[in-house]
């Protein structure tokens, strides 16, 4: 989005980073305040200001809880990937046998194995 030169500021009230402004702004419409808001006032506060489906996961994503179990799912996930690559690895000729390669490599060697299997069978 361009912005002309002749557009004021004022027009652009989403784009304040002024975290006064802001509070201000959540005071106004009567869901901050300096005192710890109790019982019915933030009952009032959130009956008001429904929270959609995807903020509901974005604040249950956001939690530590949440972030451990997904880190350690991930790691699980990962490990079970590399034990896969390397016993597709013992399966394939090289030389030396003990040659290290990527996964792309272990791939399209796996490939032209496969492709020379089946020629072998074929003839």
């Amino acid at each position: 989005m361009m912005l002309s030169p002749d557009q004021a500021e004022t027009d652009l009230s989403w784009t304040q980073s002024d975290p006064e402004a802001m509070l201000n702004g959540l005071k106004a419409a009567g869901c901050a305040s300096d005192e710890p808001a109790e019982g019915e006032d933030r009952a009032k506060c959130k009956a008001e200001q429904p929270l959609s489906r995807e903020e509901k996961r974005r604040r249950r994503r956001a939690t530590a809880k949440y972030r451990s179990a997904h880190a350690t799912r991930e790691r699980i996930r990962v490990e079970a990937f590399n034990v896969a690559f390397a016993e597709l690895r013992k399966l394939l000729p090289t030389l030396p046998p003990d040659k290290k390669l990527s996964k792309i490599e272990i791939l399209r060697l796996a490939i032209c194995y496969i492709s020379y299997l089946n020629h072998v069978l074929d003839v």
